[in-house]
């Protein structure tokens, strides 16, 4: 779609029908936001298998090893409301497009990395800007497809890529350190990145800035704190145990500093998260619906990736190759949801998706003490098409209900509640996994208790989304 700035600022007028390039104009802005998207999803699974040789290589201790892995993801989760925040005051696209910026240049400071250190200090700037991206991506979408049909199959598209990146990152990760070495890993990302903001600059409309809007530091401060602290405390609780002194410390850490954001917003002239947004059913149990299957999905992906691995002795790249039918079922479901969403209404893709889902870990937890690979396909493929089937849904309600001038916050609460569900479906698998007197057995338990998050966010989805199709 070509754009035009108004007066009124970010509005977005279309070509004339049938004008020159008006298909690629269209296509643009989705090519852009979810390469943008994909990125940032991708470096939280690829450094995974890249993390071993990149220890051996720059000497690096277990402590420092850890960081390289969840120093990303811990300020990743931890910003991404001040990003939304930040979108809605300066303008989406202009935050978007310093994240990507960040992001890219992050990613070539990982690459060239000469030591330890450096490369855990270049992770960290490397998830603030994805945190400036992942709120913005969804208000773009917004902005750039407001018809209803249109918008849904962006959107789908874009909830493909998070299913998409998260499975394909061991795939990708076992061939480039295979291959060309561990700093592909972090090399990838340039010519993504590049692409990604010329294309933003040139065909996505400049979004509207609100000056007079406060950002609500300490809140916005809180929210770091409790967000990073929660993720902490999932991440050492899947290592360690939930028992242990640091993860509750981090518990009652995350408990305080929410019962302080609380207050904070209450009293707040200007709250960083308003109670109108809260109070809205569809949207919190939006959020809500995001952070169970989330849970799922990635709690599958990660358990799932130890049993090929230990269990079966797959190595990383056919790990990557096993979990392929999880993968090809995001893209198909996100495409057929986005054409279904027009007519059904989010209601139906939401509560289907979720069944499905669930049906799928069902039938994992039920395949036996050592199943065949054969036979753990389907139920991948299940797990995978319903997430994303459910994804297209319940992004949509919740962008669709959002005000305008919240978009950003909106799409940030949304991507927060979805970091929270993975990081504790991975703690939780690794617990169980570690505590279980059969290692099977906690598979088999970690699968049933994703089943059972899906069944819980399919209920929830009757409750709080809305049956008939969000005309925004």
């Amino acid at each position: 779609m070509e754009f035009a700035e108004t007066a009124g600022g970010g509005a977005s007028v279309p070509p004339p029908e049938g004008a020159p390039g008006q298909g690629r104009r269209r296509l643009a802005p989705l090519l852009a936001v979810c390469a943008g998207y994909f990125m940032v999803i991708l470096d939280v699974t690829i450094i995974n298998v890249a993390v071993p040789v990149v220890g051996r290589d720059l000497s690096a201790s277990l402590t420092g090893i850890q960081w390289i892995t969840d120093g990303y993801t811990l300020v990743f989760a931890g910003f991404l409301l001040t990003g939304g925040a930040m979108g809605d005051r300066l303008g989406n696209r202009r935050v978007f497009c310093t994240g990507v910026a960040v992001f890219t240049a992050s990613s070539a400071a990982c690459a060239l990395a000469p030591s330890a250190p450096f490369l855990v200090v270049a992770r960290l700037v490397e998830g603030f800007g994805a945190a400036l991206i992942v709120p913005g991506s969804l208000a773009l979408l917004q902005q750039s497809y407001p018809a209803p049909a249109a918008r849904s199959r962006a959107f789908g598209l874009w909830g493909s890529m998070a299913g998409i990146a998260a499975s394909a990152g061991p795939l990708l990760g076992g061939l480039l350190v295979s291959t060309a070495g561990w700093r592909w890993v972090f090399l990838i990302n340039l010519p993504v990145g590049v692409a990604c903001l010329l294309l933003t600059l040139r065909y996505v409309a400049p979004s509207p800035r609100r000056p007079g809007r406060a950002l609500d530091w300490p809140a916005q401060c809180l929210v770091v704190a409790a967000v990073a602290l929660l993720t902490a405390a999932l991440n050492e609780a899947g290592r360690r145990s939930w028992s242990d002194p640091a993860v509750l410390a981090g518990l009652g850490l995350t408990v305080m500093a929410a019962s302080a954001l609380a207050v904070r917003e209450r009293l707040a002239r200007s709250p960083a998260l308003p109670p109108s947004l809260l109070r809205s059913r569809a949207l919190s149990g939006g959020a809500a619906i995001g952070l169970l299957f989330n849970f799922g999905f990635y709690g599958m992906v990660f358990t799932a990736s130890l049993d090929f691995q230990h269990q079966r002795g797959f190595s990383a790249l056919g790990t990557g190759v096993a979990l392929f039918p999880a993968v090809a079922m995001t893209m198909f479901a996100s495409v057929l949801s986005g054409r279904l969403a027009r007519t059904t209404g989010d209601r139906p893709l939401v509560v289907a998706g979720m069944l499905l889902a669930a049906a799928g870990l069902a039938g994992w937890a039920a395949a036996g003490s050592d199943p065949a690979y054969p036979l753990l396909v389907v139920p991948m493929m299940a797990a995978g098409f319903g997430t994303s089937f459910a994804l297209t849904g319940s992004t949509s309600t919740v962008m669709g209900v959002a005000p305008a001038a919240y978009s950003g916050t909106a799409s940030a609460l949304f991507n927060t509640t979805r970091q929270i569900g993975s990081a504790t479906g991975v703690a939780l698998g690794g617990t169980l996994l570690a505590t279980a007197t059969d290692y099977n057995a906690g598979t088999r338990t970690s699968m049933a208790i994703g089943a059972l998050a899906y069944l819980i966010a399919a209920c929830l989805a009757w409750r709080c989304v809305p049956a008939k199709p969000v005309r925004g």
